[in-house]
């Protein structure tokens, strides 16, 4: 049984240190996120990249945030009514399904799920299918190294064999991103 993450802890999602070694809006762009696109956050959270992948997608772009969990996006949809953003569209997700339409997604976010999904194969194969040809897939993760927080060590994924995995879906890869002591990025293309 993979690790999840506890709703209970949702503000470890949005702290200081966070925001220091992983600046939503920069890491977004550093991850090739553009104006204009439509973009799925899958287990987005508190919204933590959601509300920065609105501001950069604008007007003509829109993001889905998936989570399965109902906490998250309770939490979430109450800083968008606040706020009053009118381009993300908050969803709720089982963890193999998605109520999106098939090739609509111009770029997925994936960050810190890939520990904690229990058959990536089935995971990857849905969500894929939303996604556009020549669409971005952007994933980040924890590093396969011992670190104080963060998920058990035996349930990370290497940046290497997440690399091989996602050549099977036919996800080709665009470029790896070293974010910090403990987390990695990666983005592919869609192939």
């Amino acid at each position: 049984m993979a690790h999840k993450f506890n709703p209970k802890n949702k503000e470890k999602l949005d702290n200081p240190e966070r925001r220091r070694t992983l600046p939503p809006k920069d890491t977004l762009y550093n991850l090739m996120l553009e104006e204009g696109d439509y973009v799925a956050d899958i287990g987005c959270g508190i919204g933590y990249f959601t509300l920065a992948a609105a501001e950069i997608v604008g007007a003509k772009g829109r993001v889905f945030a998936l989570d399965t969990s109902v906490e998250m996006l309770d939490y979430l949809k109450e800083i968008i009514e606040d706020e009053g953003i009118e381009n993300i569209e908050v969803i709720k997700s089982e963890e193999h399904n998605a109520n999106i339409s098939d090739e609509s997604i111009d770029f997925m976010l994936i960050s810190n799920v890939m520990h904690e999904v229990e058959d990536i194969g089935e995971f990857l194969e849905n969500y894929l299918n939303k996604m556009k040809v020549n669409s971005k897939l952007a994933i980040i993760d924890w590093k396969k190294v011992k670190t104080k927080g963060g998920p058990p060590y035996d349930e990370r994924i290497s940046i290497e064999d997440l690399i091989n995995i996602l050549e099977d879906y036919n996800i080709e890869l665009l470029k790896k991103v070293d974010l910090s002591n403990e987390q990695y990025a990666l983005v592919g293309k869609k192939v």
